[in-house]
């Protein structure tokens, strides 16, 4: 982490779709800080809410509760026009589908300058090129690679594309939606290294949003487990791999792959039934911090036995 300066706020953010007689919560009270030059990982499994979460951040999905905010201002619901440009200039979002997230018809010239044409008319076309050429060699690609069309690219090219269509507004945070989940195995880790340099040399702060724990281990500084909607666990990335405490990050941790074919067959396999909490009204859930850095959800019985477990 760079800086110990608080950057994104998200203070008990709740999204709810559907109608008012049919709602359905996808986010329900969920709290996290992310820290200036610091890499957030938020994992969980398919349909747990960690994509609302990132498009309700860049306002995307509206927020029916709690609040958003950057940088000491408050960019969730109502804002000025004046705030949501400045949202779009400074907080960008790579896709988890690098084909579908691109405009088929549009040239690479087209579709990684578009952020310019809508906020930055003053510049004049020699400028706009200029800038797509740089940020096209900041990812790795050619600058002559503008004139094609998006079909023409590889999967690991196409999501470079997004990369840079990103990095061109210079923007200070980026929500990186498994920005590998749809790339080939040989392909990731080109793709997790480059988000790591452009990181260093451009001072950028990540939210990196994955289901695969292995991933958000490498490039994270600390992590939050989230589960329907709720933050489970949230913790340093070390911390979290040494100590993990709720049963739902135990299971996500004992489905990672393991390189030995042996120990893959011998290894134990956790299933995590919700049903399993009890939690009353007498003993609800809670959010506490049992250690420095670490948060838990669990009723006062299971909290006492997570201490037990860290040996307090």
């Amino acid at each position: 982490m760079a800086e110990n300066k608080k950057l994104l706020e998200v203070k008990d953010l709740k999204v709810t779709f559907g109608s008012r007689r049919h709602p359905f919560t996808a986010v329900d009270g969920v709290s996290f800080d992310i820290y200036q030059g610091e890499t957030f990982g938020l994992v969980g499994e398919s349909g747990s809410g960690k994509t609302t979460i990132g498009r309700a951040i860049i306002r995307v999905n509206p927020v029916s509760g709690g609040t958003v905010t950057y940088d000491g201002q408050v960019i969730s619901g109502r804002v000025s026009r004046e705030v949501d440009r400045y949202v779009i200039q400074n907080i960008q979002m790579i896709f988890q589908d690098p084909m579908a997230s691109l405009n088929e018809r549009a040239k690479v010239d087209y579709i990684v300058s578009e952020g310019l044409y809508n906020l930055h008319s003053h510049l004049s076309e020699a400028q706009r090129r200029e800038k797509v050429s740089r940020a096209l060699s900041a990812v790795g690609l050619l600058p002559e690679f503008a004139s094609r069309f998006p079909h023409e690219f590889s999967g690991g090219q196409r999501q470079r594309i997004g990369i840079a269509r990103a990095l061109i507004m210079d923007p200070r945070f980026i929500i990186a939606d498994e920005p590998i989940s749809a790339l080939d195995v040989s392909i990731r880790a080109q793709v997790l290294n480059l988000m790591s340099r452009l990181q260093q040399e451009r001072g950028l702060t990540y939210l990196f949003i994955a289901h695969d724990l292995s991933v958000v281990r490498f490039i994270s500084d600390r992590i939050g487990v989230i589960y329907k909607g709720k933050l489970m666990e949230l913790a340093g990335s070390e911390q979290l791999f040494a100590h993990p405490l709720h049963p739902y990050t135990q299971s996500l941790l004992s489905a990672i792959p393991m390189p030995d074919p042996v120990a893959e067959r011998e290894k134990k396999l956790l299933v995590y039934d919700p049903s399993c909490h009890g939690y009353t009204e007498k003993d609800p859930p809670l959010w506490e911090e049992l250690e420095p850095g670490h948060f838990v959800r669990g009723s006062h019985r299971e909290l006492d036995g997570y201490r037990k477990a860290l040996g307090q």
